[in-house]
């Protein structure tokens, strides 16, 4: 018999994340795919889409996987006869699936308390601050955790979905369906989110001077008694100040500027990825791509493939 799947369609649902389970389950024979909604919680999907057959709620009664697509207002009330519907798919043992921020509907159906769970990246802190008994992890594309899993924007559904499929039956099978739909065939869950380049947070300004010299000279090796002679300080009270004031200490500071200034490299140069380190003081070859791929989860070579930008003006027209 085909695999049950039940894809919830909230009010407000984002019609490419509403599609990519749709597309990869609606056509294949191993699975049976119904979208089903809350008839009573008002209009479903956005973005000028309009789906004119929709199941009703008690299509999760028996459905073995249950998909919840993100929402253009991912924080908005879910109707409690939805989220009985989800707690009720839970008990029964149904699998469980966010795409985007369909996570934050399971959140508040508290099915996932105590879980590790993703969203996109833009709803990290919003989805923590709302649900602080669920722990976020904003790097992942995707997390399995068994009988629920949650995937990041997008893209990171296809790839959450392409997953499932593996699991239930094998990578011959996965791979079919990615050549069928025109996707990398795998994308593995710890594959980091391409998060924007963003400055370490600042809630203190005695060390100020201090890391705007470290930032202008990534490449000077900076040991703990040389910057606590420049502030002047002891190196005890230096880390203390630098933790207060940014959460890190001064040499996973001082890897992260390191980082986003590669990463700037790598998007707008074409600097040899073998150099990179010279630039940044992320040392050897080796080393800088084992610091670049921890922090972005991806080579160098492989993120400069998805972002550099044309490295030379464009020809002269004839005129």
């Amino acid at each position: 018999m085909s695999h049950q799947v039940s894809v919830l369609a909230l009010p407000g649902a984002l019609p490419l994340d509403l599609a990519i389970p749709m597309q990869i389950f609606g056509l294949d024979p191993r699975y049976s795919l119904t979208v089903c909604a809350d008839e009573e919680a008002g209009p479903v999907p956005s973005g000028g889409v309009a789906i004119t057959e929709l199941a009703p709620l008690r299509s999760l009664t028996t459905a073995q996987t249950v998909i919840v697509p993100g929402t253009d207002d991912p924080a908005a009330r879910v109707a409690d006869r939805t989220l009985a519907g989800l707690r009720a798919a839970v008990e029964r043992g149904a699998r469980m699936v966010s795409i985007c921020t369909g996570v934050f509907a399971l959140a508040a159906a508290g099915i996932i308390a105590g879980r590790t769970v993703t969203t996109h990246w833009q709803e990290v802190e919003r989805l923590q601050c709302l649900y602080p008994d669920i722990t976020v992890d904003p790097r992942p594309l995707f997390i399995d955790d068994g009988d629920i899993l949650t995937s990041a924007g997008v893209t990171a559904g296809i790839d959450l979905c392409l997953h499932l499929i593996t699991a239930d039956h094998g990578s011959a099978a996965a791979n079919q369906r990615a050549r069928a739909i025109v996707a990398a065939p795998r994308r593995t869950g710890d594959q980091l989110q391409y998060i924007p380049p963003t400055r370490p947070s600042e809630r203190g300004h005695d060390l100020a001077e201090l890391r705007a010299w470290m930032a202008g000279n990534p490449t000077t090796r900076h040991t703990l008694a040389d910057l606590a002679a420049r502030v002047p300080c002891s190196p005890r009270t230096l880390v203390r100040t630098f933790e207060a004031e940014t959460g890190l200490t001064p040499a996973r500071w001082m890897t992260r500027i390191r980082i986003n200034l590669a990463r700037e490299i790598l998007e707008a140069t074409d600097l040899p990825a073998e150099r990179l380190g010279e630039r940044t003081g992320l040392g050897s070859p080796a080393a800088t791509r084992a610091a670049f791929r921890r922090a972005c989860g991806v080579s160098p070579e492989h993120y400069r493939l998805t972002f550099a930008t044309a490295f030379t003006e464009p020809p002269p027209q004839n005129s």
